[in-house]
């Protein structure tokens, strides 16, 4: 039986690349929406590589979008976002992806769901994953079309392109429902084979354990390759991960949690380091120092929600980060492999709790592909 295909378009969004669907051309059902997502990009792949689908081997990049008009009069566009495993039979939906949200707004409007304005367009988005809402201000042309050039670059990204700006209204509790799952800026938490950790569960736009890289025996500028190259580290992290997981009511046993929910992030004081391309980055250029994990690996360059979160960890006083940072205002700037990533988070405390209104990033996006995917016979 011959393959079938179906529409798609093939999307940079920031640091992340991932398939573009509108729900129309896709089953209903959803099982099958996930053997096909797993088909086409290549997984399960015991080598991890997906060479067998247009995966590329990294979480960043193992990555699928649905799109569809909204109907509950707040918003325009609704979007699904699924983190597809690379060696598991498995399409995470537990979290959602901020890199990738840039390029929904320009998706958008390049396939006539939303009308553009000459200049920039507002396109207003509900994240289905999070029951969130978020606003992308697009650069458009006078044919109503996505301006992808530009003179903006981000860490992590090669060239520069339009600048579209992103703001998150109201992340708070994205998750779990509460900004500060357990209601502490800090938890000392008993972790198998590790004793009592002091970690800072926070939840905004995705949860995340933040704990310090010198209780790991890190000085939180390693490179990728020297922590995913330590097996026993790795285990560690991902066995903190995963009680964390359960305190923050996302899982009733650490076995059960999600791969990408939550993320674990190790944060140091900020110190000079070499970037992936070779950049040396002084201490004075950043805030923070961090180095993100989920999905089993770490982050080349940070994952969006998750740097969202840290911004508004760094405002909230108590917490881990914010001993750490303990500045003013203005953007906070985090110190990652590729680079320093600027983040403003507007966090106030009222009537004795903390809230954060919303938290604004800026991105670039560029249509690589459009056309149609093809899906293995075998699931016809």
């Amino acid at each position: 039986m011959p393959n079938y295909s179906i529409p798609a378009a093939f999307m940079r969004g920031g640091s992340s690349k991932g398939l573009f669907f509108h729900s129309r051309d896709l089953p209903a059902d959803l099982a099958e929406r996930d053997r096909i997502f797993l088909a086409i990009m290549g997984s399960p792949d015991a080598y991890g590589r997906q060479l067998d689908g247009l995966g590329g081997g990294l979480s960043s990049v193992s990555k699928v979008v649905v799109v569809s008009a909204s109907d509950d009069g707040a918003t325009e566009i609704d979007y699904v976002f699924g983190q597809v495993a690379i060696k598991r039979p498995i399409v995470d939906y537990s979290s959602t992806c901020g890199n990738l949200s840039s390029a929904v707004g320009p998706f958008a409007i390049n396939s006539g769901l939303v009308a553009a304005d000459n200049g920039e367009t507002c396109v207003r988005v509900r994240d289905v994953n999070t029951g969130k809402i978020f606003h992308a201000f697009v650069p458009t042309a006078e044919d109503g079309m996505f301006w992808e050039a530009g003179e903006f670059s981000i860490p992590g990204v090669s060239g520069s392109g339009s600048k579209i700006s992103l703001k998150f209204f109201d992340p708070g509790g994205a998750t779990t429902g509460k900004l500060l799952p357990t209601g502490n800026t800090i938890d000392i938490l008993e972790v198998p084979g590790e004793g009592a950790l002091e970690m800072s569960l926070v939840d905004a736009t995705t949860g995340v354990v933040f704990t310090e890289a010198k209780r790991f025996g890190l000085k939180g500028t390693e490179t990728v390759a020297e922590i995913e190259s330590d097996g026993k580290l790795m285990t560690r992290l991902e066995q903190a991960r995963r009680v964390a997981a359960m305190h923050m009511g996302l899982a009733e046993r650490p076995e059960d949690s999600a791969l990408g929910n939550p993320k674990i992030c190790l944060v140091a004081p900020s110190q000079p380091f070499s970037t992936l391309s070779g950049e040396t980055i002084t201490a004075s250029a950043a805030d923070i120092a961090v180095r993100f994990l989920s999905m089993g690996q770490v982050h080349r360059v940070l994952p969006l929600t998750g740097a969202m979160c840290l911004a508004a960890a760094c405002r909230i006083e108590g917490t881990i980060p914010h001993a750490i940072v303990a500045t003013g205002g203005g953007d906070i700037l985090l110190a990652n492999p590729s680079g320093v990533m600027p983040i403003e988070a507007r966090v106030v405390r009222k009537d004795g709790t903390w809230e954060v209104p919303f938290v604004t990033v800026y991105r670039t996006a560029r249509l690589l592909m459009e056309g149609r995917v093809s899906v293995p016979s075998l699931l016809n």
